[in-house]
């Protein structure tokens, strides 16, 4: 089916969530509703106000322009516009634009008759940038916890984040979080490209079927998940990943405050090891 023809077939009336008929509408291929206009304007006004921070740094360079959070001192409460009240209302844009977008997702979904898959699994991510922006500040006592909008800045403060508790990587949650993602990517990467593989033939043979992939994984390890389970187990391990990645991040401080090895104690003091059962 061709793409335009595509678009004449689903573009239809209904599935709004707030605004009714009124926001129901297109620009070009791309569906607005009610949440494509507050996406849009949380976006446009989180884009404006980090470039009038730049203005108010004299710093254009993007590698270095940074808006940071309120200091420490003024604790969970509105600070002044350039002490860090900017990062406070470009905070309060980007859940507006990420929630946003979400919903016009979810009403999309309500659209086409399907599954809310999608939104959900963008919840995850949404719930990962909350997590590291209100939950853990919040915990903690003060806005000046959260992470500064910047590219080297933010790369600083993972950095001494994870230096303040020692060996961050010991990290029982972020352990669990970066084997998720790595693999997710070995399971995407593997689905991938046995899609292109099948779908890519040498010159002269027909295109494979599903049949040849799922053969092609019993004999490469013995089980093959199937196409539809593929995309679950990806789906999956993604939103897991996400979910303990925010983990990780919030018992970091509002839970645990001393450095992660020292959390493994548990593991020395087991009464397994030779010197607390007499040998």
């Amino acid at each position: 089916m061709a793409l335009l023809s595509f678009e004449r077939k689903y573009r239809v009336r209904g599935g709004t969530i707030i605004g009714g008929d009124l926001f129901d509408f297109w620009v070009g291929p791309f569906y607005v509703g009610f949440f494509g206009v507050t996406g849009a304007f949380f976006a446009l006004l989180g884009t404006i106000l980090i470039f009038y921070g730049a203005s108010v740094q004299g710093v254009w360079n993007p590698w270095l322009v940074s808006i940071e959070p309120p200091d420490l001192s003024y604790g969970l409460a509105a600070a002044p516009l350039l002490e860090g009240g900017l990062w406070q209302i470009i905070t309060i844009c980007a859940i507006g634009a990420f929630v946003s977008w979400a919903l016009r997702e979810v009403e999309i979904c309500r659209k086409l008759g399907m599954g809310y898959h999608v939104p959900f699994a963008f919840s995850f991510a949404i719930f990962a940038y909350v997590t590291l922006v209100v939950f853990r500040p919040v915990l903690m006592g003060a806005w000046g916890h959260g992470f500064p909008y910047g590219i080297f800045s933010h790369l600083d403060w993972v950095s001494n984040t994870g230096y303040a508790y020692l060996h961050f990587h010991y990290n029982p949650a972020h352990m669990l979080a970066v084997t998720l993602f790595f693999t997710t990517c070995l399971a995407l990467a593997l689905h991938g490209a046995l899609i292109l593989s099948a779908a890519n033939p040498e010159k002269g043979e027909t295109m494979k079927t599903p049949d040849h992939e799922d053969t092609f994984f019993r004999d490469f390890i013995g089980y093959s998940i199937g196409p539809l389970g593929i995309h679950r187990l990806g789906f999956l391990l993604a939103i897991n990943a996400g979910f303990w990645s925010a983990v990780c991040i919030i018992i970091s401080g509002p839970v645990w405050t001393r450095g992660w090895p020292e959390w493994w104690n548990w593991w020395l003091e087991l009464p397994i090891w030779g010197s607390q059962v007499g040998f």
